[in-house]
């Protein structure tokens, strides 16, 4: 029996299902697509009995989160009615009994194979501690070669998810803000989801790092009525200039994420004040003509140069040459009155549209069959098949090449003949050998950037021009695997010397063979396993293979190794009391370390950073070195061991991205029983008396260890580092303000 409450409840619910499939269906009347509004509700009547019953951790039906990502996927990424039924029931196999062959038959291949692409997959190729994370994604992608809507639907998933993370445990915000930072985010850009990449990454930073998210809104919201007088002070005369032109147009303040100023105040080592970019100004127009578009928005540009002067360097013509994720638009920054650099974007309605909803948009303006646009994606989903054909046995190396190649910045470079090829930038002359043909790649000996002889190695900036030496006799390097930075130049150079590396490891094995013979010495895998941790080899193959290539000599070293008597192995080393040569654990301690009891971590709850748990159960990451008060994460390693690391480490967001499961919300519960190492940066103009002003601030008036200092002159100007000794990021912070009020003291940064 129904008690009253819960019967009002159900009421309720229902209520708020219908209204939230109403907006759904509204939204979906007023595009541009076809009415296919019956498959629709077929699809939500469908998904909304599967998952009857069945509560979100927020409390609401499950039901209303596949009609929010519907919605989504409807409103903000503007796709149609297959999209939006694949988005009803892309939680449906993975949650219930029924299975993609059950879709398929009710709603047809299309919407099944989206769906199958979007469910996630039980157990992965790596092993049972490696990543299902990278395992799912590598999925995700494989589906997204037959159908780029798989990844949009996935997008908008996720950005749902973000937004309901509120009600998640601490650890599961850390790995899904991480996850979404590390993978999402980008992928969202790449596809031309501007709005969507700008939400994502300020939902993670905020469940990430929240004391900075709300320090930086608040600075935001202070400094808004100033931003607002220079926004009207800089556009009055553009408008006016504009309305003599006769342009159909809208002006816009764009202001930089709470993301990207966090971004660059971490990457520059600046204050907020300090960051110039946070306005800048739109002009979205209507052409009078489509095939004029282009030459209006350089109009546009000649009319307000006039106003303001434009910087030299500072002009970005995506109208003519596009991003590959389809940007269009005109990147000018031009000097205000009150001497600040104010960057101006101007863009069509055609190419703000594209700029909001990416790929999406594109269909809305193609009639017939279209070329450019879908040829940069067909180019874009041709390099994650490259990816995905090669074998990757390692997730993280998967997720890596990954960020690597697909979500890199773009560089232009022109060939000899004039032609431009588009590059991820950081790219090297290596690199666009192999862009252009694998023949060229692998017998380059080297390069003329702008008519200069340069190394493969060298890395290209956009605007090069770049002519690649071959020679017939060159062959591929060993070497050229840590200077190759695109997934295609390094397949290939791994693909080229793994067939060298046959015939050598089978030569080496040989080799071995002889000298086991000559030798007397029985063969068998733990002779060999002898030799491959006295060559510091990962494998027997290593072995062999450097046996072949001669970099690995047999000698007297291999033959001491393999004939030493096994009761005098340790010899007189074993009465030393601290540890020798290559510091390896003996086997006995590594089988009295298996037998000690591996301590157990409740994930679901917040673990504690006591002064004594830190002495004996932890480990502070090297990487990072968080101190007390920074905001921190616990991973559990291979060897159950926890690691602390800083959640905005690169490190940690490698680890949040691959193995989620693994990781621990803490909390630090030092008080100021503990020191840490902190590194400072400092920088200024050089005065008699500066050092013992810095060393006085410090020691006598905040009674802090000096551990180390060091500091450089050089014409009147300064720079050093400090070690010092502190209980907590307040003491740090306290230390950095103090050693700002130095008039003479520029920069005060905290450094790893």
């Amino acid at each position: 029996m129904l008690t009253d409450e819960k019967l009002k409840q159900e009421q309720a619910d229902e209520e708020m299902i219908n209204q939230a499939f109403e907006h759904l269906l509204q939204s979906y009347l007023t595009s541009k697509h076809r009415r296919k509004v019956e498959i629709i509700t077929k699809a939500f009547n469908f998904a909304k009995q599967a998952h009857k019953g069945v509560k979100r951790r927020s409390g609401e039906p499950y039901i209303m989160h596949p009609i929010a990502v519907a919605q989504i996927a409807c409103s903000e990424i503007g796709l149609g009615s297959t999209s939006i039924c694949a988005a009803l029931l892309h939680d449906v196999v993975e949650d219930t009994d029924y299975t993609v062959e059950d879709i398929e038959n009710l709603f047809g291949a299309k919407v099944a194979q989206i769906v199958d692409g979007l469910t996630k997959i039980s157990g992965g190729i790596f092993g049972d501690r490696a990543s299902a994370q990278a395992e799912n994604f590598k999925k995700l992608l494989l589906t997204m070669n037959d159908d780029i809507r798989v990844i949009l639907i996935k997008i908008a998933d996720r950005l749902h998810n973000m937004r309901t993370l509120g009600s998640m445990l601490p650890n599961k915000q850390y790995k899904i803000a991480g996850e979404t930072l590390y993978i999402y985010a980008p992928i969202a850009n790449r596809l031309g989801l501007n709005k969507i990449k700008t939400e994502l990454e300020d939902l993670s930073f905020k469940y990430e790092h929240p004391e900075e998210y709300a320090h930086i809104e608040s600075l935001l919201k202070e400094t808004k009525a100033e931003r607002d007088v220079l926004f009207e002070e800089f556009t009055a005369p553009i408008r006016a200039q504009l309305d003599k032109m006769g342009i159909k147009y809208r002006i816009m303040a764009r202001i930089k994420s709470p993301y990207s100023i966090w971004n660059k105040m971490q990457t520059k080592h600046i204050p907020f004040d300090e960051i110039f970019d946070i306005l800048a100004v739109r002009i979205i127009f209507e052409p009078s003509e489509p095939e004029e578009e282009s030459n209006e928005c350089f109009g546009i540009y000649v009319s307000i140069s006039k106003i303001y002067k434009p910087h030299p360097d500072r002009l970005r013509d995506w109208v003519n040459h596009p991003k590959s994720n389809g940007y269009q638009a005109l990147h000018v920054t031009l000097m205000s009155n009150k001497g600040q650099w104010i960057e101006v974007q101007i863009r069509s309605e055609r190419m703000n549209d594209v700029a909001e909803q990416g790929f999406a948009a594109h269909w809305k303006y193609k009639d017939g069959p279209t070329h450019e646009d879908e040829g940069e994606l067909e180019k874009w989903l041709r390099t994650i098949k490259e990816i995905l054909d090669d074998p990757q046995p390692d997730a993280m190396d998967f997720l890596d090449t990954i960020k690597l190649n697909l979500f890199a910045s773009e560089i232009f470079i022109f060939t000899p003949k004039g032609e431009i090829k588009t590059m991820p930038q950081n790219c090297t002359a290596l690199d666009f050998a192999f862009s252009i043909h694998t023949f060229l790649g692998s017998h380059c000996i080297g390069a003329k950037v702008n008519h200069k002889l340069v190394p493969l190695s060298h890395k290209l900036k956009s605007g090069d021009q770049v002519e690649i030496l071959t020679s017939k006799s060159q062959r591929v390097q060993p070497s050229w695997v840590n200077f190759a930075t695109t997934a295609k130049a390094k397949a290939k150079i791994a693909g080229i010397l793994k067939r060298e590396q046959r015939g050598m490891q089978q030569a080496g094995e040989d080799k071995l063979q002889d000298f086991f013979k000559n030798e007397e010495i029985e063969w068998n895998d733990e002779n060999i396993h002898k030799l491959c941790e006295l060559h510091e080899m990962k494998s027997p193959e290593d072995l062999y293979t450097a046996i072949g290539f001669k970099t690995i000599l047999l000698g007297e070293a291999d033959r001491n190794e393999l004939k030493k008597d096994k009761a005098t192995n340790t010899g007189w080393k074993k009465f030393i009391p601290f540890p020798f040569g290559n510091n390896k654990p003996s086997k006995e301690k590594k089988a009295e370390e298996s037998k000690a009891p591996k301590q157990k971590f409740d994930s679901k709850k917040i673990l504690k950073l006591t002064p004594d748990a830190l002495q004996k159960n932890f480990i502070i990451a090297d990487c990072c070195k968080p101190i007390p008060g920074d905001d921190a994460l616990g991973f559990i390693d291979d060897n159950d061991r926890v690691i602390i690391h800083k959640r905005k480490c690169p490190i940690a967001d490698k680890l949040k991205a691959g193995f989620g499961s693994r990781l621990l919300a803490v909390e630090w519960e030092t008080g100021k029983a503990l020191e840490f190492p902190v590194n400072l940066y400092i920088q200024g103009i050089d005065t008699v008396g500066i050092l013992h002003q810095i060393s006085d601030i410090v020691s006598e008036q905040l009674n802090v260890n000096i551990r180390k200092i060091f500091i450089e002159t050089t014409d009147g100007l300064f720079e050093g580092h400090i070690q010092l000794y502190v209980h907590d990021v307040d003491d740090v912070n306290t230390i950095i303000t103090n050693l700002r009020k130095v008039e003479e003291m520029k920069k005060v940064v905290r450094v790893k």
